[in-house]
């Protein structure tokens, strides 16, 4: 019989956010208004006397209700502000709810931010004691896992160099690396490990596996990566504006989560922005010129950028990355792919054509993201997050499955690009 470690029970957060209203508060405000109004600033914050403060209450978590059992990983996903990371600092206890009662059986280990509990001028063999010791694990349980910790974050060359020269990808290796092997009965996880790299985001999520499987030890994870979500949850935990809307399948819940969260637009405009290059516009059309932002699998489609480079510009490319519905690349193309050579711009506005062929991608949600970069250098403008549909030929308006692409991925896209 499977025993319940976590039992969330109308778990609320209430937060009360401050509006500054009118113009700025003077110290000659402050004084007189104490002059003239000596029992209200007694009452009230200086700011609050004078009647420029006003504080609204913000409910990050209404009425959350679902239990975990032993040796589950259970995924909790939503949009940014949905209050996924809300609930992990409750169930860390760094912050109490509202209202709401959380009952939890064992040990709790917590990695919710890249380098908490870190101090800067330590070194990371001083922070790996310095953690451990936060994290609750004893000197002797530190010392007979320091190897394997150190091994596993990949730091030795930088082990005895404070952590404030690490780069974020090295802080969070070293901070999971810690966390993973406190031997927790649970473990929180939030979104840091976006931070690491490919390899070692998998590198993680088996560590990840093998607790939950080898040790029948219990994972909350939370990210925006549905690829991960899918292949370590079974469970998860879809919120949305601070409530839970589904508790299931991971791939139903998935799958839930993408379709209400699709919006398909032919048309982007991009307000100005400083800088060097700026993309101003982005639309999507059929091979007739007509906007549309779902298109048949049997068809190309063609993808219009209108951009301006405010000053000259040498060796720069302008380059399309096309991800699947959960954001897994798919393919990288750039205007550079069939010349083999970067490109010079002198100062105006451009228009770019990329075609897409047909049959290159299944049936599916997809998006892609414009970038105009020196490569491994520098990034002059950039457009994110541009989704469309292929549809099915014979029913467009058929129900779509998790799409993936069908042709070569180092298959090179045709890129025409002329100056106004």
């Amino acid at each position: 019989m499977n025993q319940t470690v976590i039992e969330v029970k109308g778990i609320s957060k209430k937060y009360k956010i401050s509006h500054e209203q009118g113009r700025y508060v003077t110290l000659r405000d402050v004084m007189a208004n104490i002059i003239r109004k000596p029992f209200s600033f007694l009452k009230h914050k200086a700011k609050a006397a004078v009647g420029m403060a006003k504080k609204e209450e913000f409910w990050a978590l209404k009425g959350v209700d679902f239990n975990v059992e032993r040796g589950e990983v259970i995924g909790i996903i939503g949009q940014n502000g949905a209050g996924k990371s809300t609930l992990l600092k409750i169930l860390s206890q760094i912050t109490p709810p509202t209202e709401g009662e959380i009952t939890i059986h064992g040990k709790v280990g917590s990695l919710l931010e890249v380098g908490t509990g870190f101090h800067p001028e330590l070194t990371g063999r001083e922070n790996v004691f310095l953690n451990g010791a936060i994290l609750g694990m004893t000197k002797k349980e530190i010392i007979n896992k320091f190897d394997e910790i150190v091994a596993f974050a990949g730091i030795e060359k930088f082990l005895d160099t404070p952590v404030k020269y690490y780069s974020s990808g090295m802080y969070v290796r070293l901070a999971f690396s810690v966390a993973a092997h406190m031997d927790p009965d649970i473990l929180l996880v939030d979104e840091v490990l976006a931070v690491g790299d490919a390899e070692f985001q998998k590198k993680c999520l088996g560590k990840m596996d093998e607790i939950t499987k080898n040790q029948n030890r219990t994972i909350l994870f939370v990210s925006h990566n549905m690829s991960a979500i899918q292949s370590l949850c079974k469970r998860s935990v879809l919120l949305e504006k601070g409530r839970v809307v589904a508790v299931g399948d991971t791939r139903s819940i998935v799958d839930r989560y993408l379709s209400s969260h699709l919006s398909h637009k032919s048309v982007i405009e991009y307000p100005e922005k400083a800088g060097s290059a700026h993309i101003s516009k982005i639309s999507l059309h059929d091979p007739k010129g007509s906007l549309r932002s779902e298109f048949p699998i049997s068809q190309e489609f063609l993808a219009k950028i209108e951009f301006e480079c405010r000053e000259p510009l040498e060796n720069v490319v302008l380059s399309i990355i096309i991800y699947s519905a959960d954001r897994d690349t798919l393919l990288y193309s750039s205007e550079s792919d069939i010349s083999g050579k970067l490109s010079d711009y002198k100062t105006g506005k451009y228009t770019a054509d990329i075609k897409v062929p047909a049959s290159l991608f299944n049936v599916g949600n997809y998006s892609f993201d414009i970038i105009f970069h020196v490569p491994n250098s520098k990034m002059l403008a950039e457009a994110r997050d541009i989704q469309f549909e292929i549809t099915n030929v014979d029913n467009p308006r058929s129900v779509v499955f998790q799409g993936h692409i069908v042709g070569k991925i180092a298959t090179p896209l045709q890129f025409e690009i002329n100056k106004h």
